[in-house]
């Protein structure tokens, strides 16, 4: 199973790209996804929102072959 992922704002520069596609071995929620691309360091894990075909989801949605997802962290600015 396969599924577009989207990076944003800081997320991108970690990954240093603005999307890719994964490869899933079975159906999974978009917050464990995100723990398996973004793993937790010394530095906790950056809060995001998750969005599947470009609406909002809880964490614990789960990803379809084919489906679109997007993390979003916090935008901030002064």
């Amino acid at each position: 199973m396969r599924v577009q992922v989207r990076y944003f704002a800081r997320l991108r520069e970690l990954k240093a790209v603005s999307s890719e596609e994964v490869e899933l071995a079975e159906p999974t929620s978009v917050a464990a996804l995100y723990g398996d691309l973004f793993p937790v360091g010394s530095d906790g894990a950056l809060p995001v929102m998750y969005a599947v075909n470009e609406e909002y989801v809880t964490a614990s949605h789960i990803v379809q072959d084919g489906d679109e997802v997007a993390f979003i962290p916090p935008l901030g600015g002064g």
